[in-house]
């Protein structure tokens, strides 16, 4: 990404000096000014992914990744926001250092929302992408099921075990 209107790329430093004109010509140039650096805003953070392995029926992580830009000056720290499924976001973390992230106390069943900002030293960036995961895990293991005889047919009868925060969606039967 380059800076207008010169194509200079953000982080680089700009020096500057003015000469003066009039109807009898050019002044002498001035003393070169104190050497700015140009940034900008970094890139929203993507690549958001569960980690898998730190799922249970209460608690998620994920993580992500820097923006391609990072404005011309290293991220500094992150900001997290979810959504606990009522479509409003709220702070989950500030002046964060990593890019990973672990929450727990969450209610099975429900479907978080979860969007990242970048911050370097000029600004924050936009949000990422949304990313949802609903807090669930396997259902626990059915009891063992009861089999009757009824005529020629064999009933095979089971309680359904807890669904953890997703319903279940069927069953396979060994016989």
């Amino acid at each position: 990404m380059n800076a207008a209107p010169f194509n200079l790329a953000w982080g680089s430093q700009v020096y500057a000096y003015v000469i003066a004109f009039n109807v009898y010509g050019p002044s002498g140039k001035s003393a070169t000014g104190s050497g700015a650096y140009m940034y900008t805003n970094p890139d929203a953070p993507r690549n958001i992914v569960e980690t898998l392995a730190a799922r249970t029926l209460t608690a998620i992580g994920f993580s992500w990744q820097q923006g391609v830009q990072n404005g011309g000056t290293s991220v500094i720290d992150y900001r997290l926001f979810y959504d606990q499924g009522t479509n409003n976001y709220v702070i989950l973390a500030a002046n964060y250092l990593s890019t990973s992230f672990m929450i727990d106390s969450l209610t099975p069943g429900v479907t978080y929302k979860f969007k990242i900002q970048a911050r370097n030293q000029f600004s924050l960036s936009d949000d990422s992408q949304v990313f949802s995961i609903l807090c669930a895990t396997v259902p626990d293991i059915p009891l063992a099921p009861t089999t009757t005889q009824s005529g020629s047919d064999i009933i095979v009868t089971w309680s359904a075990p807890s669904a953890n925060g997703s319903p279940i969606t069927g069953y396979k039967v060994y016989l």
